[in-house]
């Protein structure tokens, strides 16, 4: 599966999850519905995470009418809201109280376009970078916890973007101030994308230095960077035709296949044999390794970027300590 093997198939391919818990940010559509289904089918006890909790019991009912019978595993709705880090801390801290292990955390939910702005931080930059890390954070005493049980398989899966590669000037991007994190495009075309695309080249840095902080503790969890794919989840909101000049449909995956890679990531046992090997990695579909942009791999950009995030959080009364 690693090198390119694209028969890849969700039913047939990922380890028995009975007793394993896990958490899918963004699961009531799209890529996150999808995940959520094949890992419950695995016998896996799934929240659900979601803001609206109508739209939830709707996405698990219908999960359930399609195919989850008694014995697969359970679907929970659980409320999370990344529109702002205080909100995000707030719904890991709750997680904390009800569960005793988490062994898989899935960091699905992406981009919300929009202008709006929170303390100086544009929403893209708040719900696809700022409130995954301090809900990720948040968690890690329980992921920790989970690890030192014998037999586990901690893992923490990030879904990224290959849109990562098109950040306007990314060998000059340094982490200093607080406009680093979240810079206006607002004059350029396709702003809210751009701002997006900026995002992932942060979320895929961190979450290599989150590797290296958990590798440095000895502590055995794997983080993984995915890239779903072009998935046809946003394409009413980021014009992709605009952008390649082709029809986004010849583009496209369906959000069935977009899930293929995080749920390769999160329960193939091919990670689980070589876990060195996919430490820190980023896949591609489905379950290619591939090479984000260098300039997220530097060590230095990345500790800006961490030391800069816990102020920028602080500044707007999160705590991540």
């Amino acid at each position: 599966m690693g090198s390119g093997n694209s028969k890849f198939n969700p039913a047939t391919d990922l380890l028995d999850l009975q007793g394993k818990v896990v958490l899918v940010t963004g699961g009531n559509r799209g890529i996150g519905l999808e995940t959520v289904r094949h890992l419950a089918r695995r016998g896996a006890k799934v929240y659900l995470g979601a803001r609206s909790e109508s739209s939830a019991n709707e996405a698990i009912k219908r999960l359930q009418s399609e195919g989850l019978e008694p014995g697969n595993g359970e679907i929970i709705w659980f409320k999370v809201d990344l529109s702002h880090p205080k909100l995000a801390k707030e719904a890991a801290e709750e997680f904390l109280t009800k569960e005793k292990r988490l062994d898989v955390l899935i960091n699905n939910a992406g981009g919300m376009p929009g202008d709006d702005r929170t303390d100086g931080m544009h929403i893209i930059t708040i719900v696809s970078y700022l409130s995954p890390f301090i809900f990720t954070q948040t968690l890690t005493p329980l992921l920790n916890e989970t690890a030192s049980l014998p037999d586990s398989d901690v893992r923490i899966i990030n879904v990224a973007s290959e849109a990562h590669k098109m950040t306007p000037s990314p060998s000059t991007i340094r982490f200093h101030a607080k406009e680093d994190l979240s810079p206006d495009y607002t004059r350029r075309f396709l702003s809210n994308f751009l701002v997006y695309c900026y995002t992932k080249f942060c979320f895929i840095s961190w979450t290599k230095a989150l590797q290296r902080r958990f590798n440095a503790s000895d502590v055995s969890i794997t983080c993984i960077n995915v890239h779903p794919g072009a998935v046809d989840t946003f394409s009413h909101k980021f014009p992709l035709a605009a952008i390649t000049g082709l029809p986004t449909r010849l583009l496209m995956l369906t959000p069935v296949q977009g899930a293929y890679t995080s749920l390769f990531a999160a329960a193939s046992p091919v990670v689980a044999k070589e876990k060195d090997k996919y430490k820190g990695a980023y896949l591609k579909p489905f379950g290619v390794f591939v090479k984000p942009l260098k300039e997220t791999e530097d060590e230095d950009r990345q500790e800006e970027l961490w030391k800069l995030t816990e102020d920028a959080l602080t500044e707007m009364g999160v705590s991540s300590g």
